[in-house]
């Protein structure tokens, strides 16, 4: 499955810089409102260690890594919602995202011009939700008026319909994001095809200067946004544009000097892709033969055919069975022919539910 994220926030919080480092599409950044007007989108490789340990076992003549698309969407302003700043277009492009990735500026510099005047995460916070709060409840008002007139007709799963669309309004009116609505579910009838901005998860990204790094402790802007962020069950990542450009720029073995210089552990971008898979519920399973290892992104509880699905279509209508070893207990084995007969490769069937880490050969029949 493809992996989606948007990249959004106030112009000129460093959403641009942060794409070029993330993805090094080289995608224009300029200190001026509007300098992104089509998403710039950039394939990244999902960095995965376990995927260069089983290449190094197997030695195949390809590795391949699961990706996932950033799509660095221009900035919003007040009145998006009403066509402002081309946010119309803008909002349109985040109802293609599977997770919104909310930049938001921590910093201070006099030579970058912020859009409201000053520093105030919450505040940049609020206007970006709001404006996807206004759209959700337009969006929401439209279908509610067409739903009332098929109501009159009396047919009961329409007033149900309606019910439901009466409850939602009232939820997002008082300020309310559609992903906290307890009776949210996509496949609502009353719901179905809304495709609400704000039903989408979202994860914070705090941009930081280079002083406050390893995790911005001692700022209180990165502070106050993961309070906001913890109260509705939200990640937050804490990084620094500029040095994430820097280490865009090295080797693997300089990256890892720079990063322990700099007192982290793992890149920006590492951080940002385990929060994503977090917040989406994703896991990663391998399949591992001669002629390729590789990685494939699923979700969690995915049961093995759709898994297999995910391959080609024909694996998993032709399920037979999936031969299946964890991660551990290949790189102890030391190959598949060694898990094979130590009895750590298991065959699984259809109910099976694939685990992350688990490296899979598909049988099947078409």
């Amino acid at each position: 499955m493809s992996l989606k994220c948007g990249i959004v926030g106030l112009p000129n919080v460093g959403k641009s810089s942060l794409f070029n480092a993330l993805s090094s599409a080289g995608a224009e950044a300029e200190n001026f409102p509007f300098c992104t007007i089509d998403p710039n989108v950039g394939i990244v490789p999902v960095p995965d260690h376990r995927l260069n340990d089983l290449a190094a076992l197997v030695r195949p003549k390809k590795v391949t890594p699961t990706t996932i698309e950033f799509v660095d969407i221009a900035g919003l302003v007040k009145g998006a919602s009403e066509g402002k700043g081309k946010g119309n277009a803008f909002l349109s492009h985040i109802r293609e995202v599977d997770l919104i990735i909310h930049v938001v500026r921590c910093f201070q510099d006099d030579d970058v011009i912020h859009v409201e005047g000053d520093i105030d995460p919450i505040r940049d916070i609020g206007i970006i939700e709001s404006e996807l709060l206004f759209k959700d409840l337009e969006t929401l008002e439209r279908r509610e008026e067409r739903v009332k007139k098929m109501a009159k007709s009396g047919d009961k799963a329409i007033q149900n319909q309606l019910y439901s669309l009466v409850q939602l309004r009232e939820h997002i009116e008082k300020g309310n994001p559609v992903r906290s609505f307890s009776a949210w579910d996509p496949d609502h009838p009353a719901f179905q095809e809304l495709f609400f901005l704000t039903a989408k998860k979202v994860l914070y990204m705090c941009n930081i200067d280079e002083q406050d790094l390893p995790a911005g402790e001692g700022n209180p802007h990165v502070m106050n946004v993961r309070e906001h962020a913890e109260k509705e069950g939200a990640e937050t990542v804490v990084v620094c544009a500029k040095i994430e450009s820097e280490i865009a720029e090295l080797d693997e073995e300089e990256k890892r000097d720079f990063l322990s210089s700099l007192g982290l552990e793992k890149s920006g971008l590492d951080r940002l892709i385990s929060a994503a898979y977090r917040e989406l519920g994703l896991i990663t399973y391998f399949t591992a033969g001669p002629k390729e290892v590789r990685a494939w992104t699923v979700s969690q509880g995915t049961k093995a055919p759709a898994a297999a699905g995910v391959i080609h279509t024909d694996f998993e209508k032709g399920f037979i069975r999936a031969e299946t070893i964890s991660y551990d207990d290949y790189m102890t084995a030391g190959s598949e022919t060694a898990a094979r007969e130590s009895g750590k490769m298991r065959s699984e069937g259809r109910g099976y539910t694939v685990r992350d880490g688990d490296v899979i050969l598909f049988r099947f029949n078409v």
